[in-house]
Parts: C-alpha cells; sequence; structure tokens
C-alpha cells in the first residue's frame, strides 16, 4: 500500500510527452499513484518474466508479479493513453526505501559492501520490461526520461540495478559477454560487487561473438560500469551483472536528452 503522502507527490511527477511511437500511439510517463495501476504494472511484469520468458516468480497469486519489495518501491509506468493500458514499467527503490524492507534487492544477489558509502543518495532499479508489442524504443526512451527526472528532482547521486543476460543457450553468450566488457567498462575496485552465486564464465567461454541485450547496451551508452564478476539467477535463468550509474558520469548526450525531455 502506498502512503497518503507519497501518493500526494506521485501525483505531481508527470511527464506527457509526445513520443517517437507511431500515431496510434499516445504514450506518456509517470509514477504510479493507486494500487490498481501497480496491480496492471505487476500484471505486465508477470506477463513479460513468467509467460514469455518462463522464470519462476515468488508471488502467490498467478497472474501477478510481486514480491516484498514491491510495497516499498515507486512503480514507473509508461501508458498508451488511446487503449487504456500500461506498457512498461520500472521499479524503484530510493535510498530511504531500501532501509526501511532491509536492503537493496540487488544485496540477494550481490555483496554491495564497498558500495555502503554510497548508500544515502543511492537508488536501485529493476523489474523493467515492456509490452511485446511495443518494443519500437519509444517507451524504453520514456521511461529513461521519467528516471532520470526522478533522480534529479530527488538529488539522488548513484543508480544501481541488475542487468539480466539470458542463459537460454547454457550461458555462453552471457560469459562471452562479460569477458568482451572487462577491459572497457569495468568500474574501479573501490566499486567492485562479489556475486553470491557466481557465473563460472571462464568455463563458458567460447569463440563466438557475444550479443549485448538492448538495456545493457544503452546503461553503458549512458556512462554506466559493470562493477564485477556475473551472478547466476536460477528463478529467472539469467547471468545477472551489477551496473552503477553515477549522475556525474552520465553522458552528456544522454543529459541533454533528458533534461529536454523534463522540460517538454
Amino acid at each position: 500500500m502506498q502512503h497518503s503522502s507519497s501518493a500526494q507527490n506521485d501525483s505531481e511527477f508527470n511527464i506527457a510527452q509526445r513520443s517517437s511511437a507511431p500515431a496510434k500511439h499516445a504514450l506518456n510517463v509517470s509514477l504510479a499513484v493507486t494500487d490498481s495501476e501497480i496491480l496492471e504494472a505487476q500484471r505486465l511484469r508477470w506477463l513479460v518474466f513468467a509467460d514469455e520468458l518462463g522464470a519462476r516468480l515468488p508471488s502467490r497469486e498467478a497472474g501477478v508479479d510481486r514480491d516484498l519489495y514491491d510495497p516499498y518501491c515507486k512503480h514507473l509506468i509508461v501508458r498508451d493513453e488511446a487503449k487504456g493500458m500500461i506498457v512498461g514499467t520500472y521499479r524503484i527503490l530510493s535510498p530511504e526505501a531500501s532501509l526501511r524492507v532491509g536492503g537493496y534487492y540487488s544485496e540477494s544477489e550481490f555483496d554491495l559492501v564497498r558500495l555502503r558509502h554510497l548508500r544515502q543518495n543511492m537508488v536501485e532499479i529493476g523489474r523493467s520490461c515492456i509490452h511485446p508489442d511495443y518494443r519500437s524504443g519509444a517507451v524504453i526512451t520514456l521511461l529513461w526520461a521519467g528516471l532520470a527526472r526522478y533522480m534529479y528532482e530527488g538529488g539522488h547521486e548513484t543508480l544501481i540495478g541488475c542487468a539480466s543476460v539470458s542463459m537460454a543457450d547454457g550461458g555462453h553468450n552471457a560469459a562471452n559477454l562479460f569477458a568482451a566488457l572487462i577491459n572497457e567498462h569495468m568500474s574501479p575496485l573501490e566499486y567492485r560487487v562479489f556475486p553470491r552465486h557466481p557465473l563460472p564464465f571462464e568455463r563458458l567461454l567460447t569463440e563466438q561473438k557475444a550479443e549485448i541485450p538492448p538495456l545493457l547496451k544503452g546503461y553503458l551508452r549512458a556512462g554506466a560500469w559493470i562493477c564485477g564478476e556475473p551472478a547466476w539467477d536460477p528463478d529467472f535463468n539469467t547471468a545477472d551483472m551489477l551496473v552503477m550509474l553515477p549522475m556525474a558520469r552520465l553522458s552528456s548526450r544522454y543529459a541533454k536528452h533528458f533534461v529536454e525531455r523534463q522540460a517538454a
């Protein structure tokens, strides 16, 4: 249940922005302010993670992806106003909420001890998904614009989250991808995290060129670091990499794009 004071603040957060989607889609991004909006976002998460990708989700209600973090999170949503449906979502855990729930979701996969000095202004994102019919790029652009606004308006300095790579091929692509990114995109040593269930990537390496998921590619282009070796998530059958984006590192091209969208 959302606190009433939070819901009031959330209602002020809205980017009614025309997107680059086809004209039949009138998209806008906002924070969910009602239980029904949150439930709709959770149903979209189930559709993508369970029905499409085959993840084993912890929810006790079929068709709804809900866990212990949800009541403490803000839920960023993109809605197609013409169809009256939520087509994209992100889950946001603020520093204050992470204290109330007992930590960040990513701490179930990684030891974050080296990031403890950042916690006061560190936001975690996760459960990013987009409806299969809306993966043209417009929805993720709006989600990122909304996320940037949340970070800037809240004065938050650091963004973290788990970027997932499918293990459907046995983990070879994930291993090859991590090996390909080590030299250029690894964080400084003082920001390294440690997987609780490490992916044995060195045993999974092949000579095949790695394919990078679009979401991870976007993070890296924005200036994010990979903070250590990947963890294996058996419930989602993914290799997860902890990515961190200090807002001070946000590339000028992305920053300009987001600021323009905030001002629109």
